[in-house]
């Protein structure tokens, strides 16, 4: 419980292109708070980098109370990036990132945000989360995070979520840890959530849902093949670990999946090469390699004939 009966303030920082979404998930629950206490209980400043209104990715604009490196007198710091968080490179943001966490600021990343923290040298060493789109490329610039993939991760002074809906439920958690369960359900029914997320709960649907499968037999199999994109198993060892004979399991793919077993894990191939294209750096040769393909050309037939765009125009229209 908070050890005084000032409100806690909460900053907020938008990166032009924020998704709204992700921010009002997390400032709603406080507002609610508020209203159902009948008491302030949390107050909060928006800040952008240059004190001009921040554009969220919609197009809504959000008036700035202050700029990055301005004082900032607040407990938290919630961080809203934009829709390519690799893509910001501001160090004047990042050393004042890393002055507020040293003056004992409790640092929070939503949805891209943790890509920020992490560039800014404070989720060395600590658990994270991030919105599973990003996954790929924090996995690759951050080794030194403890990446989960769950909705959100408090490590110490440092909160991260996935974003979207999931910044309901860090708030409400944080609402209870301030006030109390009582409140927190009050504020969970008031936005139609009369059930408790728990943290670690996966971001994604389940391969059933993604697939539209029933078939334990295919579902192992499916499971394996997203776990082994950058060294593909054999038919033989899928058809094993599914617990059928090759043959049965190209039976079991046609019969639920409508495609064979080696188009269906070509397919789950390219997708990762296409969002390892639009969400990293990674160098074209780096993302075939990564993906399972044992040569670039061979990379580049497969991805146009399955996307019409070479890895490279691919990359290129994103960016």
């Amino acid at each position: 419980m908070p050890l005084s009966d000032a409100p806690s303030v909460f900053g907020l920082l938008l990166v032009d292109g924020f998704a709204l979404m992700s921010y009002a998930s997390v400032l709603e629950p406080l507002r609610a708070a508020n209203v159902l206490s009948e008491r302030e209980l949390y107050r909060w400043v928006h800040i952008s980098v240059d004190g001009q209104p921040a554009r969220a990715s919609n197009g809504a604009s959000i008036l700035a109370d202050g700029k990055v490196g301005d004082p900032t007198d607040c407990d938290t710091l919630f961080v809203f990036a934009a829709g390519d968080p690799s893509t910001f490179d501001d160090t004047a943001t990042f050393a004042w990132l890393r002055r507020l966490a040293n003056q004992g600021v409790r640092m929070a990343g939503v949805s891209g945000g943790p890509f920020l923290l992490a560039r800014a040298g404070l989720l060395d060493g600590r658990r994270a989360t991030i919105h599973w789109e990003h996954r790929p490329a924090f996995a690759e610039a951050f080794p030194e995070v403890i990446l989960e993939a769950g909705l959100y991760v408090i490590d110490r002074r440092r909160m991260t979520c996935a974003g979207g809906t999931a910044g309901l439920d860090l708030a409400i958690e944080q609402i209870e840890r301030d006030h109390g369960r009582a409140l927190a359900v009050r504020v969970g029914e008031w936005f139609i959530r009369p059930e408790p997320r728990a943290p670690d709960l996966p971001q994604r649907a389940g391969l059933s849902d993604r697939y539209g499968v029933t078939s334990g037999r295919v579902l192992k199999a499916l499971a394996h093949m997203e776990d082994s994109v950058e060294e593909p198993a054999s038919r033989t060892a899928l058809a094993g670990i599914a617990g059928v004979s090759a043959r049965q399991l190209e039976r079991l793919f046609a019969t639920h999946l409508g495609a064979t077993v080696g188009g269906v894990y070509l397919k789950i191939r390219l997708a990762k090469a296409d969002l390892l294209l639009r969400r990293t750096a990674m160098p074209v040769t780096q993302v075939a390699v990564a993906c399972g393909f044992q040569s670039p050309s061979h990379f580049s037939r497969a991805f146009r004939a399955h996307f019409a765009v070479t890895p490279s125009q691919r990359r290129v229209s994103h960016r």
